[in-house]
């Protein structure tokens, strides 16, 4: 697909601006340092491609950010069926991979926290990734995921009580 040279001087400025911002969000969905890596990648090989069909409804921001989050949930979940096993299962392998990963520079509670947070289910990690570590507001999250303000304050509100009880179970 050829882009205009104007076009790939803003699309180089976009993936400056974002890269970061991008990858740990998508590294909160799927853990790993290389996972997240792939899917920045394919994120932004996403976005190239479908740069002629973006209209401007969004912002640059929200439209990177749905792309991404999409991302991130296929490859999750893409990776979970190729390994053949069950979802807990998987979990407790990131789980333990997130002790050992050089990346992860977190103390021993972040790490807690991490691990609660992979016990959630996939739309409550998001959303309460997005609002906690992010501070994404509701209306922006409404629009990146598709989903009413309400429903998502409420995910939020659920997650917060399981991480509390989950973290409050550790310290037993």
């Amino acid at each position: 697909m050829n882009q205009p040279k104007d076009a790939a001087l803003n699309f180089d400025e976009i993936v400056a601006l974002y890269s970061e911002k991008l990858y740990w969000h998508i590294r909160k969905i799927v853990l790993l340092h290389d996972d997240a890596h792939d899917v920045l990648q394919n994120t932004f090989l996403k976005a190239w491609k479908g740069l002629n069909k973006f209209k401007g409804n969004a912002s640059v921001y929200t439209w990177l950010y749905r792309i991404a989050t999409n991302e991130a949930i296929t490859f999750f979940n893409k990776k979970k069926k190729q390994n053949s096993v069950s979802l807990t299962t998987y979990e407790d392998f990131l789980s333990k991979t997130l002790e050992g990963d050089a990346y992860f520079d977190g103390d021993k509670m972040q790490l807690k926290l991490q691990q609660a947070i992979l016990q959630l289910p996939e739309k409550q990690r998001v959303v309460f990734n997005m609002r906690y570590f992010e501070e994404v507001k509701y209306k922006a999250m409404s629009e990146i995921l598709g989903t009413s303000e309400g429903a998502l304050k409420a995910s939020y509100h659920h997650a917060v009580k399981k991480i509390e009880k989950l973290l409050l179970l550790q310290e037993i």
